[in-house]
């Protein structure tokens, strides 16, 4: 058996808005880092790069093609030599395009399996946090990030390297063929480079903060939606009357969304503008440079054509570099935000070195030995010190006033937090040293808001149990009293429940629940307030199904009606985190103590 580990450090509640998204922004993002999401395609974006560096080549052989034909072929009226060029010229440009459909394919493929993976891994990083992570972060800022922060990165990851790749070529090949028409004139085009460097660095580092901006207002816009539409708000809404008060919020949010749109567009479009007077100025330079005596000596019409052909087409590889280094700047801030989840270190998560057991075979004795916890960023212990046994196939029933520990200690059990102190065991086993799929085949919990996905009864029934046949279900389904009600509707177990199962009643709900459970076939079952917000008849209904669904199991159960707890093997009192009674209804009733005052 492991040893009983350390208590965690505690961690802060969690941080404000302002202060996530300053932390997010200063976090520095490795290139590195960024780089690696590329290593699995390194074989295809190999083939992209010699493409691109051949696409490059070929295409050089228009110019030179060109001046041919304007100080060779024309002037000499060589018919034969003036098909040749014009075949090749054409030639030319049906092999870059060619090679370009080609090169298309393969980086937007490459690309599209990045974000893929980044897509899957933080959902996956994210399934792995724990309950603690998910109350301290609001739900729209998750989807935010995994929807419109990927969704903003997929322009750079899925061009970016090819981008580089191919305006770097064709720059490097256009450089060299222009030196080679004439150096003197390619050292005149040099004069754009400083400026164009310069302006790229300012508004690359403008966009980056604009769009860490945006970025943030897009998570509060999804907060908005998910607070607003989803049932539960909209029911909130309409008996509040605070729906003209979510539309102002609405609005304001996308009225600055608006403003930050127009700031980053207008950063690149005075850019832009500055670059294209720039460049439109070099090719007068160019032809004045022509007429100098410095310069003209062996200089030629098809030359001149040609270099300044050249010349307009470095415009479109520099400024395809200059622009991808500011979408790669602009991006670092989505990629922060990205990062930062993927690094969230996992509180509960399946030991180095997990007990093999066969959870057929596990009998469900439940063990607190000494547990204690406190939630993060609490300096008060829930639970302090709490000793329980709980025999295997026995009931113990947890009463206390509201807040007194009694839903902490049910959540012990099945994992999803870990005690500071002390150790919470099945059959003796640690719960930490369990795969955590392992303790969700043995550990049932059905609490007072049971949680119904918007598809059909079947498939809320067989999320549990996936390979689950309808005989399955509707055995089930009749084990927990709940068949015939949805044998009778038009559409039967194909019905949908609604969002959040609000097709049903209360009572129906939690029945499909226990259902739901009764598929795994749970060896120890929890009942947290299952029944609390039910009223006295349908109550009785779920109860039953509860005698049903606890029959030969290993039982804890939560309530707040004492009545229905009367009949556990065992009832302990909760105050303060602490036991301050135990034992069986009668026994309890006799002390006079907690236990009798509650009963009154």
């Amino acid at each position: 058996m492991a040893a009983t580990p350390t208590p965690r450090g505690r961690r802060p509640s969690g941080p404000t808005k302002s202060t996530a998204a300053e932390k997010a922004q200063a976090r520095e993002v490795s290139l590195r880092r960024i780089g690696r999401l590329f290593t699995p395609y390194r074989r295809p974006l190999a083939v992209v790069t010699a493409i691109i560096i051949a696409s490059s080549i070929v295409a050089m052989a228009a110019p030179f093609l060109l001046r041919a034909v304007i100080d060779t072929a024309l002037p000499t009226r060589n018919v034969a030599l003036l098909v040749w060029l014009t075949t090749g010229m054409v030639a030319v440009a049906a092999v870059t395009a060619a090679l370009g459909v080609v090169q298309t394919w393969i980086s937007t493929k490459v690309g599209q399996q990045v974000m893929h993976r980044l897509r899957t891994d933080v959902f996956a990083h994210l399934q792995r946090q724990s309950v603690a992570f998910f109350t301290r972060t609001r739900t729209g800022e998750v989807q935010s990030r995994i929807t419109n922060d990927i969704g903003g990165m997929q322009a750079v990851v899925t061009s970016t390297a090819t981008s580089i790749a191919s305006n770097l070529t064709t720059a490097v090949a256009t450089a060299v063929a222009m030196v080679a028409l004439s150096w003197q004139l390619s050292l005149i085009s040099l004069v754009v480079m400083p400026p164009a460097i310069y302006l790229t660095r300012k508004v690359a580092s403008m966009r980056r903060a604009i769009t860490a901006q945006r970025q943030r207002e897009l998570a509060d816009l999804n907060v908005t939606i998910e607070e607003g539409l989803s049932i539960g708000g909209v029911l909130l809404s309409k008996t509040m009357g605070s729906g003209p008060s979510l539309v102002e919020r609405f609005t304001a949010s996308s009225a600055r969304l608006i403003d930050l749109e127009l700031r980053s567009d207008l950063a690149g479009r005075w850019r832009m503008a500055s670059m294209s007077v720039i460049f439109a100025a070099i090719p007068a330079v160019i032809y004045l440079s022509a007429g100098l005596p410095a310069t003209s000596e062996a200089m030629t019409i098809g030359t001149l054509v040609a270099f300044t052909a050249l010349q307009n087409g470095l415009f479109r590889p520099l400024m395809g570099l200059l622009n991808v280094g500011v979408s790669l700047t602009s991006s670092l801030a989505l990629f922060a935000r990205i990062f930062e989840y993927l690094d969230l270190p996992v509180d509960v998560d399946d030991p180095e070195a997990p007990v093999e057991i066969d959870t057929a075979r596990v009998v469900g004795h439940v063990r607190f030995e000494d547990v204690t916890f406190a939630y993060p960023g609490s300096e008060t212990a829930a639970v302090a010190g709490v000793n329980l046994d709980v025999p295997a196939g026995s009931t113990l029933a947890l009463v206390g006033e509201t807040g007194s520990g009694k839903s902490t200690l049910a959540s012990l059990v099945a994992r999803l937090y870990d005690p500071s102190g002390g150790r919470v065991t099945i059959d003796g086993i640690d719960l930490r040293e369990l795969r955590l799929a392992d303790l969700a085949k043995i550990v049932g919990v059905v609490s007072q808001e049971t949680y119904l996905m918007h598809t059909t009864v079947r498939e809320n029934l067989r999320h549990a149990k996936p390979d689950a046949t309808d005989a399955e279900i509707e055995d089930a389904a009749r084990a927990a009293r709940i068949h015939d009600l949805i044998a009778s509707l038009p559409e039967g177990y194909d019905t949908t429940v609604g969002s959040r199962g609000h097709r049903f009643s209360g009572g129906e709900k939690q029945r499909i629940a226990i259902a739901r459970t009764l598929l795994r076939n749970p060896r120890v079952l929890v009942l947290d307030e299952a029944t609390s917000a039910l009223d006295t008849e349908t109550e009785r209904a779920v109860q039953q199904a509860f005698d049903e669904l606890a029959a030969g199991r290993t039982t804890i159960t939560i309530a707040h009606r004492l009545s229905t707890v009367r009949d556990a093997d065992e009832i302990a009192v909760i105050d303060q985190g602490r036991v301050v009674e135990s034992g069986p209804h009668d026994v309890l009733t006799e002390l006079d103590g907690r236990y009798a005052a509650l009963a009154t």
